[in-house]
Order: C-alpha cells, then sequence, then structure tokens
C-alpha cells in the first residue's frame, strides 16, 4: 500500500509539474505572438517550435530525474546500484521504452509502471503543446482560415 502512495504522490507531482511548465510557456509564446512584427512569420515557427521542444525536453529530464531522486532514497536504491543507474532507469521508464536490463527490487516494482503511466501523460501534454503552437502558427502564416 505504501507503494501505491508513493506511486501515486509521484504521478500527482510528475503532472503537476508538466502541466504548470507547459501552461507557462504557452503563455511566455502567446505574450511573445503579440509583440512581434508580422514579417516573418515561419521563422517565428521555426523558432517557437523549436524553443518549445527544447523546453518540454528539460521538464522530462527534470522530472525522470524526480523518480530517480525518490529511488536513491528507497531503501538499498530499490534495487538499483546508483543514482546514475536510477536516472537511466527512471528515464527508459517514463518514456516508456522499457528495456527490461534494470529493474527495481520486487518490493518497488509497483513504481515503475506507475512512473510509466506518469509518462504517458507528460508525452501527451507534450504533444498537445507543440500542436497548439503549430496551430497557432499556422493561423498566424495563412488567416484563421484552419
Amino acid at each position: 500500500m505504501l507503494q501505491i502512495l508513493i506511486g501515486l504522490s509521484m504521478i500527482g507531482l510528475t503532472v503537476a509539474i508538466h502541466a504548470i511548465g507547459c501552461a507557462r510557456w504557452l503563455g511566455f509564446v502567446g505574450r511573445q505572438h503579440e509583440k512581434r512584427k508580422p514579417r516573418h512569420p515561419t521563422t517565428h515557427l521555426f523558432w517557437d517550435l523549436l524553443s518549445t521542444a527544447m523546453v518540454l525536453l528539460v521538464l522530462v529530464v527534470v522530472e525522470s530525474l524526480l523518480w530517480a531522486l525518490l529511488y536513491s532514497v528507497l531503501p538499498s536504491y530499490a534495487g538499483l546500484s546508483s543514482f546514475g543507474e536510477a536516472a537511466y532507469f527512471s528515464m527508459v521508464t517514463l518514456t516508456t521504452l522499457g528495456y527490461g536490463d534494470v529493474v527495481l527490487a520486487p518490493e518497488w516494482r509497483i513504481l515503475g509502471p506507475m512512473e510509466a503511466m506518469a509518462g504517458v501523460t507528460v508525452i501527451g501534454l507534450t504533444t498537445a503543446l507543440l500542436f497548439a503552437v503549430v496551430q497557432r502558427g499556422w493561423q498566424v502564416i495563412h488567416g484563421d482560415r484552419a
């Protein structure tokens, strides 16, 4: 039961960090659109997409490192040998690659799929935000015909 509570708390933290980061970034990009002169909309769209992708990837790395930190404070590193291995396991799990070459100790294994659930959610939010940026750029370039 403790493992499930820890996992649910971490899912909530992961999704909250990503949602707050997405909302703030979307607000920033929107304000930038208002300030810009529409002389080079395709160039602006390129930079908006590139910067948005980088910000979102940084968020995912930070979130996976928080999971790694959790694994490193659990008894015996939750079966992992070091923080580096915990970070590797976390990134593989959060991105739902799931290689299976590194696994948690049996009493903590429920955290793996719970982290993957958080990963599916934040990757979905990432995709939605990138789509919103593309859609906004399309509207700027082609008018409101979209």
